[in-house]
């Protein structure tokens, strides 16, 4: 009979976790980087204690917000390729819940990270605990059933050796590339604390590799002679390139054949900004340069993307009537949206195979030169948009400018929502891979400061520079303590143009009234002041407001130096965005309306719609 160990479910369950690893550059490293906890009622005596027993191994950090931590801890997976990543706990009900925003997020970007919410009691004796939410007719609901339908893998504890197989399945989904995403374990709070015999292997050391699946000979076979019949070939370079740290094979691939690629808001820094062949961004949100491309191509080979409205401008961008979407992912549900030719495989793997079989293959060279062109044209434009002003309100496009000129590309610049990521994947010029850090999947407000702070952990010797706007600031600004306390030094941009002023922008193109949005529109009777400057120094960082955007380039400069976390503040302009680029996005208007520029704009709404290709 094998060897047993007496342990509480929690013990055994952060005995596990600390013992799994992965290889990275040849050396044998911890998979997990850590665990993210919140204690309350429902997880400190139990896996709060468990941790405390692994705390050299399986290092916890404390956060001041259940959203943000597991933000933080979805930025370390991403930062490091998916490779490695963390877990979060938390306390049943209100903390429990606070995660499942973030749990979204990691979904939808195909992110991996573990959570650990405290649930109910098993045994039903106290019922109803604390924080626990009745439900009438199910006497086996619980708040955490709302991580199901926005988790890879989800199951609930209620005994102590289901942690056994429960963490088997966790771990091959985190590490799968295909299935790859958010796996909750719903820890009933007195399981927690129960002792069982588990097995001593149970505990054995395991190493984590990522797999690399390889295309089917047929699939390969259809997607080379695709390729070999295109005139007109454009590559879509999405998150899948990053994650699967194809960028070598990328380039490889591209400069062999002459096929100029763009890149969608995940897949950006794929290939740096300064690849001849590199078009940058496509779509809602890209330059002149790609979309052009995008509108003739004839072959469009899309690799590691989801294909989602913003990279095909609700699918009124590719306009070739004859084209043929070949869709190389790691996920077939991915690899055959719209029709496309699926190429199921790892993208360095499928580009590796796929380059082979095209055989020396090359795209015309009048297409190749016509990129090239193409891609000038737009430099000449964003050097324009980016230029430093004296403006007392500069546009988000000329903070992005002073931001590049003072930082330079070598930096992990990160974004989420709002009108900074459209205006930074169009003009940021990103350097390595992973060099370019957004949150566009599930356009998350609050993820910046968070997910600036997990990307440095995943970082220590990178420069981290956050662009924030005034909204999402305030609505999740806490971690800027936690990054102070743990000695992660991040560079904080807040953008003031007080207000939602992306959202305000699309309520005036859509016909509306500027209202709700700008806090001037809204319901007042005092106009707040915040001083963000003020606020940022209370929570630890040094904080400056800037008059100008030649005083936000000094004040980056001696940022550089500084011994902690700088949050500097600009005023912009709400109203201003970038003309050059972009793309019209399906955004509904309404049929019928008292104002007739709302009636106006659902004319031009209806008229723009005979563009989309339906079923594509």
């Amino acid at each position: 009979m094998s060897k047993t160990i007496r342990l509480t479910m929690a013990q055994a369950l952060t005995r596990f976790l600390s013992r799994q690893m992965t290889e990275i550059d040849g050396k044998t490293v911890p998979i997990f980087g850590g665990v993210w906890a919140i204690f309350g009622h429902g997880n400190v005596a139990g896996i709060g204690e468990a941790l405390y027993q692994v705390r050299q191994e399986l290092p916890t950090f404390r956060a001041h917000n259940e959203q943000a931590m597991a933000h933080a801890a979805i930025a370390y997976g991403k930062a490091n390729f998916r490779r490695r990543f963390m877990a979060a706990t938390s306390s049943i009900g209100p903390g429990a819940l606070n995660m499942v925003t973030a749990a979204a997020l990691a979904h939808v970007n195909r992110l991996p990270v573990l959570f650990l919410p405290g649930d109910v009691f098993a045994n039903r004796i106290p019922d109803p605990v604390l924080q626990q939410a009745e439900d009438f007719s199910d006497g086996t609901a619980t708040v955490n059933d709302c991580f199901r339908p926005v988790s890879r893998y989800f199951d609930r504890i209620t005994r102590p050796e289901q942690i056994i197989p429960a963490l088997s399945r966790a771990m091959a989904v985190l590490t799968d590339p295909a299935e790859c995403g958010p796996v909750t374990l719903s820890l009933c709070q007195d399981v927690q604390a129960e002792a069982y015999d588990y097995p001593e292997s149970f505990f054995a050391e395991r190493v984590w590799h990522q797999r690399r699946p390889r295309p089917d000979r047929g699939e390969l076979a259809a997607a080379a002679a695709a390729l070999k019949g295109a005139k007109k070939p454009l590559i879509i370079a999405g998150g899948g390139v990053l994650y699967s740290q194809a960028s070598d094979e990328l380039a490889k691939f591209v400069e062999g054949a002459g096929i100029p690629v763009c890149e969608t808001q995940g897949g950006k820094s794929s290939l740096p900004d300064n690849h001849p062949l590199n078009m940058a961004a496509v779509g809602v949100t890209g330059t002149s340069a790609a979309n052009r491309l995008a509108e003739e191509a004839d072959v469009v080979l899309a690799i590691g993307t989801r294909l989602q409205d913003f990279t095909t401008g609700s699918w009124a961008l590719f306009k070739n009537s004859g084209k043929t979407i070949v869709g190389l992912n790691v996920q077939p549900f991915d690899a055959g949206k719209h029709r496309a030719l699926p190429l199921v495989a790892d993208a360095a793997e499928g580009l590796a195979e796929l380059g082979a079989a095209l055989g020396g293959w090359k795209a015309p060279s009048a297409w190749t030169d016509n990129s090239a062109a193409g891609k000038k044209a737009w430099q000449v434009d964003a050097s324009k948009v980016t230029a430093s002003t004296n403006a007392a309100f500069p546009s988000d496009a000329q903070v992005i400018g002073a931001v590049q000129r003072s930082m330079g590309s070598g930096v992990i610049l990160l974004n989420a929502s709002g009108g900074l990521p459209g205006e930074l994947h169009k003009l940021w010029q990103a350097g390595a891979p992973g060099s370019y850090h957004g949150e566009y999947g599930f356009s998350t407000m609050g993820y910046e400061i968070a997910g600036g702070l997990g990307a440095k952990m995943a970082k220590p010797d990178r420069e981290v520079v956050v662009m924030v706007g005034d909204g999402s600031y305030l609505m999740m600004n806490s971690e800027i303590a936690t990054s102070v306390m743990l000695g992660l030094k991040l560079t904080i941009v807040v953008l003031d143009n007080r207000g939602y002023g992306c959202i305000n922008r699309l309520q005036m193109a859509t016909g509306g009234a500027n209202f709700n949005n700008l806090l001037k529109d809204s319901r007042h009777e005092i106009l707040p002041d915040i001083d963000f400057a003020a606020h940022a120094t209370s929570l630890g960082a040094i904080a400056e407001k800037v008059p100008s955007i030649a005083g936000l380039e000094n004040a980056l400069q001696k940022a550089k130096t500084n011994d902690r976390t700088t949050v500097l503040v600009i005023d912009t302009d709400p109203l201003v965005s970038t003309d050059a680029g972009g793309h019209w996005w399906d955004v509904a208007v309404p049929e019928v309306s008292a104002r007739p520029q709302v009636n106006a704009a659902r004319k031009a709404y209806d008229e723009k719609r005979q563009m989309q290709s339906v079923g594509d």
